[in-house]
């Protein structure tokens, strides 16, 4: 099982200097059907994980989110951790995160290609 990170520890990590790379991998329906996402996050489709992990920093943390916090953010933290990132995954996911009364932001605007 690839490491956890609470609410409150990615409230306080996202404060530091050294903040993880914050990406929502929410599956593409559930994302479409949200309007919020914690500030700093990036949105990618986590059945393509293959195709994005190049563009992230291998010298930077990485904190992954779903809706939950289960079976879609542990499978890319893990995947993560087992080419080399050091990756957690948020404990909850988006739910706990706004369930603790943490910010969220609203959704930019994406245009389809």
């Amino acid at each position: 099982m690839p490491n956890a990170t609470s609410p409150l520890e990615l409230a306080e990590a996202l404060r530091s200097v050294d903040a993880p790379q914050l990406i929502d991998v929410r599956r593409k329906p559930a994302f479409d059907a949200s309007e919020e996402m914690i500030a700093g996050a990036i949105w990618r489709n986590p059945d393509e994980l293959g195709s994005w992990i190049a563009t992230l920093d291998a010298n930077r943390p990485v904190t992954v989110y779903c809706v939950h916090g289960h079976q879609v953010g542990q499978d890319c933290a893990a995947l993560l951790e087992a080419v080399g990132f050091a990756a957690t995954y948020l404990i909850g996911g988006l739910e706990g995160w706004m369930a603790g009364n943490h910010p969220t932001i609203r959704k930019p605007l994406r245009k389809e290609a």
